[in-house]
């Protein structure tokens, strides 16, 4: 089992990094998710990830549920069990419904398969497909 910090024994660096993220979800800070509690252990790591994913989910011209199916996708090809989870969770908060889920889980299988048909088979990319 890993070794999880818990907020009240976190260094000032990983304290602060935990500050700002409870801050902007307006929860306590000792309710971190644990993530969180265990990159305390590595501070630099912690920032460095802390500001990757604040960059990944700032406004910009992706809506906040399709930024969270496209963590979910990658997360479920990557067979993240703990992304899964979170990111099913913020998906359903941002308005994922269960028809949604469903078609979404299609597609994602759908792209699994035909990635593995592709490779499998050494599908050479058609030249149409070329970026010009």
């Amino acid at each position: 089992m890993p070794r999880l910090t818990e907020y009240k024994d976190m260094a000032p660096r990983a304290k602060a990094v935990v500050d700002g993220i409870a801050q902007a979800r307006g929860i306590d800070p000792a309710a971190i998710n644990n993530v969180w509690k265990a990159l305390a252990r590595d501070p630099a790591v912690m920032e460095q990830f802390a500001a990757e994913m604040k960059a990944a989910f700032a406004p910009g011209t992706l809506d906040p549920l399709t930024k969270e199916l496209i963590y979910l996708a990658v997360s479920i090809t990557n067979q993240c069990e703990y992304c899964i989870a979170s990111h099913g969770a913020m998906a359903r908060a941002r308005g994922m419904t269960g028809e949604m889920h469903a078609e979404f889980m299609a597609v994602v299988l759908a792209a699994q398969k035909g990635n593995k048909i592709a490779m499998g088979y050494r599908v050479p990319v058609d030249a149409a497909f070329e970026e010009k």
